[in-house]
C-alpha cells in the first residue's frame, strides 16, 4: 500500500515511518538521525520549516517547486493536521510533516550538511527580559543551523519583533559560518498564516537571511616555517 506522496507505508526505515494514508512522519528513534531525503519518492534538495503554523506557507512553496523537497516540523497536533490536509488536496509528493519539538530535531536528528534551506517565521519572541533564553534563535541556534546546512544552503528568518530581530541578526553576524544575503522577492511574496494576521493589525514583516559559507582556516605558521626547512 502507498501512502498520498509516493511512499511505502507498510514499513520503518531510516528511523521513521510515513502514517498509513498521510503525508506525516512519525519518528522511531530519539537518537537516530534522519536522512530526509529517504522521506520521498524522489530524492531533492530538502528545506526545513521549524514552526510551521497551518501549513499554508509551506503547502504554497512546496506546490510551486516541485523539484525540491520540504519538510515542516509542528508541536502541535492540530496544526500538522491542517498541512496534512492541505498538502493532500494539493497532491502534493514532496511535503512532509512532523511532530516534534523544533530545537530538538535541528540538532539531534538532521544529518549534517544535507539541508538546502531553514525557514523559520514569527517563533515565539519572549519579549520578557527573563524568559529571552528560551527563544529559538540564540548564540547556539547558529551552530546548530551551520551543521545541518550544506554549504551554500541558506536560513531565512522573520519576526514581528523588532527585539528579537535584531538579536537574530546579532548572533549571525557573530558567527563565521554564515553571510547575510537579501530575500528572493518570490519568497518573501509567500506570507505565512501569523504574517497575515500580523500584518492586517498594522505590524510590518522584519525578515533577513544568511547563507551558510565555508570555513577558511588561515594557514598555520609553523606548519608553514617547518615546510620550508625541509624544502631547503
Amino acid at each position: 500500500m502507498s501512502d498520498p506522496g509516493g511512499q511505502q507505508d507498510d514499513g520503518v526505515a531510516g528511523g521513521f515511518r510515513i502514517q498509513p494514508g498521510r503525508l506525516l512522519l512519525e519518528i522511531c528513534s530519539l537518537t537516530e538521525r534522519l536522512d530526509l531525503a529517504e522521506c520521498f519518492p524522489r530524492r531533492q534538495p530538502v528545506e526545513l520549516e521549524l514552526g510551521s503554523g497551518d501549513g499554508s506557507f509551506l503547502c504554497d512553496l512546496a506546490a510551486r517547486h516541485p523539484e525540491r523537497n520540504f519538510v515542516g516540523v509542528e508541536r502541535l497536533n492540530g496544526r500538522l493536521r491542517k498541512l496534512d490536509r492541505k498538502g493532500q488536496r494539493l497532491g502534493l509528493s514532496n511535503l512532509r510533516g512532523v511532530r516534534i519539538e523544533a530545537a530538538y530535531f535541528l540538532q539531534y536528528l538532521v544529518f549534517p550538511a544535507t539541508l538546502a534551506a531553514i525557514h523559520v517565521y514569527f517563533p515565539d519572541p519572549w519579549p520578557k527580559i527573563r524568559h529571552r533564553a528560551r527563544r529559538l534563535i540564540n548564540e547556539a541556534f547558529t551552530g546548530h543551523a551551520a551543521q545541518a546546512l550544506a554549504v551554500g544552503g541558506v536560513l531565512h528568518v522573520r519576526t514581528d519583533s523588532a527585539d528579537y530581530f535584531a538579536q537574530m541578526r546579532a548572533v549571525f553576524a557573530a558567527s563565521p559560518h554564515f553571510t547575510p544575503v537579501d530575500t528572493p522577492p518570490e519568497l518573501a511574496s509567500l506570507p505565512t498564516d501569523f504574517e497575515r494576521e500580523f500584518n492586517a493589525r498594522g505590524l510590518p514583516t522584519l525578515r533577513a537571511a544568511f547563507r551558510r559559507v565555508a570555513l577558511i582556516l588561515p594557514p598555520d605558521p609553523h606548519n608553514y616555517r617547518a615546510s620550508v626547512a625541509g624544502d631547503k
